[in-house]
């Protein structure tokens, strides 16, 4: 199995998880710029839309896309404290805070990475709408250690990215107590911390 990913990117979901199934694994970054790999390769050849993660499968299949990838890796190793079997009313709790995370979160940061967005649209509207979200998980953390209950699943890595990403760009999350406890927590776990130190990030 190979990840190809980008330091930092979403693209570190994936990277958790392996890490949490303690899953053999290949890494190979990826420069978004030039759509070239570490090694010198065509990352369009692997992935024609350009876009990290791409996973390369041990019967040799390609995915990409997030919310796809979890799944695979949590049936595949047949994880189901990270993702309930099929038929169990709780798989698809997880599966809808796996897309609120990805459509919701994930999305809602595209303006503030564009450079060409005006910095009016991304303080009147991106931002307030991003806060907007947090607030919402935030009072959903009241009553739960996890997004799902007590038990860490698939939808708390790609949270776990997208506050860290809110905090590498100083979103004023101030106030928001639940959530704070709940990233001051992920920033402990081992799959997590693994997967900082291999991707070489800093936690701040």
């Amino acid at each position: 199995m190979k990840l190809f990913f980008s330091k930092g990117a979403c693209s570190l979901v994936d990277h958790i998880i392996i890490n949490e199934l303690a899953l053999p694994a290949e890494y190979e970054a990826v420069d978004l710029k030039t759509k070239k790999t570490a090694t010198g390769g065509d990352f369009l050849e692997i992935n024609p839309k350009g876009s990290v993660p791409a996973l390369i499968t041990d019967d040799n299949e390609t995915l990409t896309e997030n919310a796809v990838i979890l799944q695979y890796l949590a049936d595949t190793n047949k994880a189901t404290q990270l993702l309930p079997a099929l038929g169990d009313f709780k798989r698809y709790k997880v599966l809808e805070w796996l897309n609120y995370v990805a459509t919701e979160l994930h999305k809602g940061f595209g303006p503030l990475f564009n450079p060409d967005m005006p910095q009016e649209i991304k303080d009147n509207f991106a931002l307030p709408l991003l806060k907007k979200k947090f607030t919402f998980i935030d009072e959903h953390l009241q009553n739960h250690q996890f997004l799902s209950g007590e038990h860490f699943t698939i939808p708390d890595a790609y949270l776990f990215v997208m506050l860290l990403w809110a905090s590498n760009i100083k979103i004023d999350l101030s106030g928001l107590s639940n959530l704070s406890r709940y990233f001051s927590d992920l920033k402990k776990r081992d799959s997590i911390l693994r997967s900082l130190k291999e991707e070489d990030i800093e936690l701040k």
